[in-house]
């Protein structure tokens, strides 16, 4: 289910506009209305009476999964998501993607239990670059991932608390928004909020 609502910020004179996707009355065994599958295999689960989009395809090592929310434009923002990690034999966990062009083509955060850290990359013509990284202890517990991007600059908190920081021009404007993960990770996501300036 998509939510939408359109916040005046008079202090600082702008307006905001919020949009979140939380599944609820999404069907299971389908995608996600709204979304669309790039790489990967998106569908609706059921857990514990609430419904989640989650990443099912068991792909090769080197395969990032992509979903994008269809029609998303954004480039000054603010996107986060709550993911679970279930499995994966290559890799686990998940992430944001903004900016992007294409699924070869984006900015992307993501948390990875299975390798105790949390980065940001850039995928430029399918090749990805770490930006920034940083140690945390993987867990199968649900984690809320938030990035802010202003200009060229770039933010990402995992649970409320900032962990990264860099600074990268290779994607200037407007792009989709979405979700992203690798190879074979079966990871569940919920509660997509995007929030950007109009």
């Amino acid at each position: 289910m998509r939510i939408a609502m359109i916040v005046l910020a008079a202090a600082a004179a702008q307006t905001f506009q919020s949009e979140t996707w939380n599944f609820s009355l999404d069907e299971t065994g389908k995608i996600a209305r709204g979304f669309e599958a790039k790489v990967g295999t998106w569908r609706i689960e059921e857990l514990g009476g609430n419904r989640v989009l989650a990443q099912q395809a068991k792909n090769e090592d080197e395969v990032f999964n992509v979903a994008f929310v269809a029609g998303s434009s954004a480039c000054d923002c603010e996107l986060s998501v709550r993911l679970k990690a279930v499995s994966g034999a290559f890799d686990q966990g998940g992430g944001l993607v903004w900016r992007a062009r294409d699924e070869k083509n984006y900015y992307i955060t993501r948390y990875n239990p299975l390798e105790d850290n949390f980065r940001l990359y850039k995928v430029e013509a399918g090749v990805r670059t770490q930006l920034a990284t940083c140690d945390i202890k993987g867990d199968r517990a649900w984690h809320t991932l938030r990035v802010t991007m202003s200009g060229s600059h770039i933010e990402c908190f995992m649970d409320g608390v900032k962990k990264l920081e860099a600074n990268d021009g290779a994607f200037k404007n407007a792009g989709k928004v979405g979700l992203w993960t690798k190879s074979d990770a079966h990871t569940l996501f919920d509660d997509l909020t995007l929030t950007r300036k109009l």
